[in-house]
């Protein structure tokens, strides 16, 4: 948790954002900045918004009938609002990457769960994919477990590999945004830790928006924290004032455990 923090630009925001799965007000009036290559974390009691608001970052919600948008996500430096009906959501997910809570590696290779990505961006020169692969997974800390078994099934790794892999996958197609929706709750306290110091060494290339229930790893990982109750923003501002001294009761209510 970092005491003081250089500013930096805002990467994206949420403006006004609303959110409706069919008829249900899931997210109400969100206004939320995203900074530039820090960790933001999501935090607040089951239910109440977190996943919906990140999901709504790389257009997740578009793959089910019903669900509404109203408001904007601001994409920076270019402006760009990703929730425009004119904008590729497959575009946007290039852009933006997301970590599953479980490990999800496709039924492939580990060197073709890497290169996807890139494949579908265009990329054909094994040179040019061997190169990327390997940085990838250098940069999910992985490379040196499994450099020598690459057309190995990714199914094989440990729950913690694979998950790193996951992010590798993500890492291949250089995103400006990386989406964790609770990434270590299915991993054990020894892939958690090696995940949240992944965490720590990506924010200085990559923007981070991180949804967790374990207000400890909130406190660790992020520089920014936003809390949420009943698809409401309550309080956002630097990790280290939302935990010591928030503005909110509500928030500190539920940090020092009296409510959620």
């Amino acid at each position: 948790m970092a005491s003081t923090l250089e500013p930096t630009p805002v990467k994206a925001a949420a403006i006004d954002l609303n959110f409706y799965y069919g008829a249900y007000h899931a997210l109400k009036d969100v206004n939320l900045p995203i900074q530039e290559k820090r960790v933001t974390a999501l935090i607040g009691p089951s239910g109440c918004g977190k996943s919906t608001l990140l999901r709504c970052f790389n257009r997740m919600h578009d793959l089910y009938p019903g669900n509404r948008y109203q408001g904007d996500i601001r994409l920076y430096p270019d402006n760009t609002n990703i929730l425009d009906p004119r904008v590729d959501p497959i575009e946007v997910r290039m852009r933006i990457g997301m970590v599953f809570q479980k490990p999800n590696p496709f039924p492939k290779s580990i060197y073709e769960n890497v290169a996807y990505g890139l494949r579908l961006r265009g990329a054909k020169t094994r040179s040019l994919l061997d190169d990327r692969v390997e940085e990838a997974l250098r940069g999910a800390a992985l490379w040196d477990e499994v450099k020598d078994r690459l057309q190995a099934q990714a199914t094989e790794l440990s729950g913690g590999q694979q998950q790193r892999l996951c992010i590798a996958r993500c890492l291949a197609t250089d995103p400006e945004i990386l989406l964790f929706d609770e990434p270590t709750s299915a991993l054990d306290p020894i892939a958690t830790g090696s995940i949240e110091e992944l965490i720590s060494q990506l924010r200085s290339r990559v923007t981070i928006l991180i949804v967790t229930h374990n207000m400890q790893q909130a406190a660790r990982v992020s520089d920014f924290t936003a809390y949420m109750y009943l698809g409401e923003l309550i309080e956002y501002g630097q990790t280290n004032q939302i935990f010591l001294k928030p503005t909110r009761q509500a928030t500190e209510d539920y940090i020092t455990g009296r409510f959620g």
